[in-house]
């Protein structure tokens, strides 16, 4: 199952985390490459974050001690 409707230039996607939705450009003009944060994407089933999500889970990363 998926959980985004594609377009050619943009996608409306659902947020895996909290179900917001949101747009995709899927490209270098996309919201996401603007952001700072960078996790490694997506999750085992998971599609794109909104931007609190992807801010919210990269503050939980930087709050974790590195092994």
């Amino acid at each position: 199952m998926t959980n985004r409707l594609e377009s050619e230039s943009v996608r409306q996607v659902v947020c895996s985390r909290c179900g917001a939705a949101f747009s995709c450009a899927q490209s270098q003009t996309c919201w996401c490459a603007e952001e700072t944060a960078r996790l490694p994407m997506p999750r085992e089933g998971e599609d794109c974050l909104c931007r609190e999500c992807l801010l919210k889970a990269a503050a939980r990363t930087r709050d974790v001690p590195q092994a």
